[in-house]
């Protein structure tokens, strides 16, 4: 005879295990890196370990035609300092630089290669987890440019697990410069495309690049 207790444990038991079972396979390595949107706008901020600085911006970012638009927030309430969007255009390797106050302009060879915001297909998964807490967590995964030769890391990329937005990305250039930027309040898409063309102004653009400071 069967005991109705003993019954009801194994009844117990067999609701229980898919769900632990499926909690486990939750955090298994996946095979390769999720895909990135190419065109989104939001906010960032990156910040300059070897200066101390937090640059603060809006950013329009467009991936499909290695475009990349960032327009300096003032925060800091400087008496004396300038701000500054640029205009990255990775395709015609030129990078436009507009003092925001006087529409002075910069026009720079852009010589740093096309880096997109996305996580390579290379990349070394590190880990994964949610950031927040209960009832308001995003489920996250950590990829770096790790190697097995290499100790450490030269990049490292925190990215949404539920649509791949960027989360965090970490650079480091040498042991005494690295730089962290945090994205935040992303839309998918680009709502103004002309953000990416140049003020008249630049047609008269100067060549070198403007200082901060005033």
């Amino acid at each position: 005879m069967t005991c109705p207790l003993l019954l009801v444990f194994v009844s117990a038991l067999a609701s229980v295990a898919p769900a632990v079972s499926h909690q486990r396979n939750a955090f298994a390595p996946p095979s390769e890196p999720c895909l990135a949107p190419l065109q989104w706008e939001g906010r960032s901020v990156e910040y300059d370990h070897s200066t101390g600085r937090n640059t603060r911006a809006l950013l329009s970012y467009d991936g499909q035609n290695q475009r990349i638009r960032l327009l300096q927030q003032n925060k800091r309430h400087a008496p004396c300092q300038k701000y500054f969007e640029f205009i990255y255009l990775f395709k015609s390797e030129v990078l436009f630089q507009i003092e925001q106050k006087t529409k002075q302009c910069s026009k720079i060879a852009l010589t740093q290669a096309w880096d997109p915001f996305d996580i390579p297909m290379n990349s070394t998964y590190e880990d994964q987890y949610f950031i927040g807490g209960p009832g308001d967590m995003i489920e996250v995964q950590e990829w770096s440019d790790r190697k097995p030769a290499r100790k450490n890391e030269a990049w490292v990329g925190v990215y949404t697990v539920k649509d791949c937005y960027p989360v965090q990305e970490t650079y480091t250039k040498n042991s005494s410069v690295t730089t962290s930027t945090r994205f935040f309040d992303l839309q998918l898409g680009i709502s103004d495309p002309e953000v990416f063309t140049p003020p008249s102004s630049c047609q008269s653009a100067l060549p070198e690049r403007m200082d901060y400071d005033c």
